[in-house]
C-alpha cells in the first residue's frame, strides 16, 4: 500500500512541477494579457504552443485590437497565422480602418492579406490618396502623343489621383490598367477635338471628359481626380518631331497620288507609242500592197493584148492620158509632193 501511495504522489509531484513550469514559461504573457483586458487562458497557450504558434505575437496582436476598442478572439487571429497571413499587417490595417472611419471586416483583412495585397498599404491610399503619372515614367515614355482633327500632334502629360477600393481590392485591376485607360482616353478626347487650340485653351475639358468615362470600373482603385500637368504641341521644342501630323499625311498621300498618275501616264504614253508602230506597220504593209497591186497593172495589160480586149490604138490612148496626168500634176506640184510622200 505504501508503494502505491508513493506512487502516487510522485505522479503529482510530476504533474505540480510541470504545471508549475508551464505556468512560469507562459506567465509573463498571461499577465501581459491580463493586465491589458485581453485575457487569454493558460490552456489556449498551451494549445498554441502544441499548434507551434508563436503566442506572443498572437496576443500581442489581440492587445493591440482590445486597445483599439476591436474585440477579436485568439481563435481567428491563430486561424489566420496559420493560413499563412501577415498577423501584423491585418492589425494595423484593421486599426487604421477604424480610426479612419472605413468599413473593413476581419475577413475582408484576411482576403486581401491572403490575396497578395498589402492591405495596410491599401488603407493607406484610400484614406491618403496616391497620385500617378500618366504616362509612367518608368515604361520610358513621359509624354502621350496625340493628334487633333486638324492634323497637329499634341504631348501631354496627366497626373491622376487615386483612392483604393476595398471591396474590390481581391481581383481588381492595378496600376498598370489605369494608367492604360487614362492614356487612351485622353488621345481618345483629343483625337475628337476639332482643333488643337481647343486643348491648349481648354485641358481640363480634355480631363473631365476622360473622368466621366468611368475609368475605374473592375479595378482596385476610385479615380478622384485626372490632371492634365503638361501639354504642348510636338515640334516645338525638337527640330525632328513633326507637328503637323495631317499635313504631313496629306502630302505623303500627294505625293503618292502623283508618282500613280505618272505611272498611269506612263502607261497610257507607252500605249500610245505602241499602237503608233502597230500603225507605221500597217501603213507599210499597205504600201506593199500598192506596189504589188501596181505591178499587176502590166501584166494585166499584156493579157489584155493576147485576149484580144485591147487595140494598140487603145494602149496609146492609155498611154496619153497617163502623161497628161503626169504634166498636171507637175504644174501643180502635186507630183513633187505625191513623190515625196513616196518616198517618205
Amino acid at each position: 500500500m505504501q508503494g502505491l501511495i508513493l506512487i502516487f504522489l510522485g505522479i503529482v509531484g510530476i504533474l505540480i512541477i510541470a504545471f508549475v513550469l508551464i505556468f512560469l514559461k507562459f506567465l509573463g504573457v498571461w499577465i501581459r494579457a491580463l493586465m491589458s483586458g485581453a485575457k487569454v487562458s493558460l490552456g489556449a497557450l498551451v494549445g498554441m504552443t502544441l499548434r507551434r504558434v508563436p503566442s506572443s505575437l498572437i496576443v500581442d496582436a489581440r492587445i493591440r485590437l482590445i486597445k483599439a476598442g476591436l474585440n477579436l478572439g485568439t481563435n481567428e487571429i491563430e486561424a489566420h497565422y496559420l493560413a499563412g497571413g501577415d498577423v501584423s499587417q491585418v492589425v494595423n490595417a484593421l486599426i487604421a480602418a477604424d480610426k479612419a472611419g472605413m468599413q473593413l471586416t476581419f475577413q475582408n483583412a484576411c482576403a486581401i492579406n491572403l490575396a497578395g495585397r498589402d492591405v495596410h498599404a491599401a488603407v493607406q491610399t484610400s484614406v491618403n490618396p496616391k497620385v500617378i503619372d500618366c504616362p509612367d515614367p518608368a515604361k520610358g515614355t513621359t509624354m502621350l502623343d496625340a493628334v487633333a482633327k486638324d492634323g497637329i500632334r499634341l504631348l501631354v502629360k496627366a497626373r491622376v489621383t487615386v483612392r483604393t477600393n476595398l471591396k474590390q481590392l481581391v481581383g481588381g485591376a492595378t496600376e498598370e490598367t489605369i494608367i492604360a485607360r487614362v492614356g487612351q482616353g485622353i488621345v481618345s478626347a483629343i483625337g475628337s477635338t476639332m482643333s488643337y487650340k481647343g486643348v491648349l485653351e481648354n485641358p481640363d475639358h480634355i480631363s473631365r471628359k476622360v473622368l466621366e468615362s468611368g475609368l475605374d470600373s473592375q479595378t482596385a482603385f476610385e479615380i478622384v481626380s485626372i490632371d492634365i500637368a503638361d501639354v504642348s504641341v510636338a515640334g516645338v521644342s525638337g527640330a525632328r518631331e513633326v507637328a503637323n501630323v495631317g499635313a504631313l499625311l496629306e502630302t505623303e498621300r500627294a505625293e503618292a497620288d502623283k508618282k500613280l498618275r505618272q505611272a498611269e501616264a506612263e502607261g497610257r504614253r507607252a500605249m500610245a507609242v505602241a499602237t503608233q508602230q502597230e500603225m507605221e506597220a500597217r501603213v507599210q504593209e499597205m504600201r506593199a500592197k500598192l506596189v504589188e497591186a501596181q505591178a499587176e497593172v502590166p501584166r494585166a495589160i499584156a493579157q489584155a493584148f493576147r485576149d484580144g480586149n485591147l487595140g494598140i490604138m487603145d494602149f496609146y490612148r492609155l498611154q496619153n492620158v497617163e502623161a497628161d496626168t503626169r504634166m498636171r500634176k507637175s504644174i501643180s506640184g502635186d507630183e513633187e509632193q505625191s513623190g515625196g510622200a513616196g518616198k517618205g
